[in-house]
Order: structure tokens, then sequence, then C-alpha cells
């Protein structure tokens, strides 16, 4: 019996020998690991494709993380669009960087950005998705104009008051939806899919 309890005791030691030895070769390693370990490209990928491995840029962590809102980062995918357009003129019929018209930027923008194709002219757009009331305006919801002129006008509202579009005086830019001249002629408004949902395709899109 007295054997029996000394084995037993001397397997207890030994495991907790290992455990210990197990805790200081983890602390050991942590405060071996270099600080720009998070910021390597990461191992067995084409050259062509360079992402980098980060604790805080996986944008797919901020949504579950509810630190980005699904409106917040279409507004951010948006912000984004208008940095890339911001300046181009604006030309009827036009399509690129080189002149383009207000419904050629919606479809543009939903396709980079929502992976959504949406019909290429006003009179196509305003019939998609669901109406909705202007006191019910979110990130990514289309908003309609009937100027003077032939044409009706389309963008595509970031919140806070704010729409990107392709102005016909001033090409693309971000423009007050309260303005005199926009208060003036608006239309109506016009969701193609709910924020979540375009945020889900913002982020798919963004990973492609």
């Amino acid at each position: 019996m007295v054997a029996t309890q000394g084995c037993r005791l001397l397997l207890i030691v030994t495991a907790l020998g290992l455990l210990a030895g197990c805790a200081t070769q983890t602390r050991e390693m942590a405060s071996q690991t270099p600080e720009d370990y998070f910021t390597r490209q990461m191992p067995g990928l084409p050259g062509d494709w360079d992402p980098k491995m980060s604790r805080v840029d996986n944008p797919i962590r901020q949504v579950r993380g509810l630190h980005n809102p699904p409106e917040a980062l279409v507004r951010q995918a948006l912000l984004a669009q208008h940095d890339r357009w911001e300046g181009t003129p604006y030309r009827l019929g036009g399509e690129n960087d080189q002149g383009i018209d207000c419904s050629a930027l919606v479809q543009n923008v939903f396709i980079d950005t929502f992976r959504l194709e949406l019909p290429r002219s006003t009179d196509g757009q305003v019939r998609q998705g669901m109406a909705i009331e202007r006191t019910e305006l979110e990130a990514g919801d289309l908003v309609f104009f009937r100027p003077p002129g032939a044409y009706n006008h389309v963008g595509i509202y970031v919140g806070d008051g704010i729409f990107l579009h392709a102005s016909a005086s001033t090409g693309v830019r971000l423009s007050k939806l309260d303005s005199a001249y926009w208060r003036r002629h608006y239309w109506q408004a016009r969701r193609p899919l709910e924020p979540t949902q375009l945020a889900q395709r913002a982020l798919l899109a963004g990973e492609g």
C-alpha cells in the first residue's frame, strides 16, 4: 500500500513538472515572436496576391465584433468609391473615368462594391428594390430627382444627409440632399437591398 501511494505521488509530481515546462516554453515562444510577425506575407501564396496577416485589419472580424454595424460598412465602402471617382467629368452616355453619367456611376459602384448589377438607365434603376420614405434613408439607398430638362437624375445615399452622384455641372461629387436645389427637385428613393445584405456583399467583394 505504501509503495502504491508513493508511485501515485511520483506520477503527480512528474505531471506537474511537465505542465510547468510547457507553460514556460509558451511564454518563451511568445516573448520571442517578432513584432512584425502579423504584417508578414502569408507563405505559399502567388506572388501577385499579397494579403497580410493582421489582427486588426480583418473586416469580417470587425463586423463580428460589432465595431462596424452594416450601415457604417456600406458608408465606408461608398466613400471609398467617391475617392476613386471624385472629379470625373460628367458625360451623357459615358461609363468610365474619362466621363460618366449619373446612372452609369450608380451601376459601376454597385457592381464594384456590392457585386450587384443594376440596370444601366435611371428609368430601370427606379424600378429596383422597394420604395422608401425620405425619412427612412440609409446608406446604399438610391435617391432620384426630377431636375429641369429631359432626364431624371439618380445618386446613392451615403448617410448624414449626403449622397454620391455624377453632377451634370461639376462631375462626380458628394452633395447635400437638403440643399435648396436638390430638395426642390427630389422625387423618390428606392432600396435595392437591405444594409445588412449590402455589407455582406461589400465584404465578399473586398475579399475577391
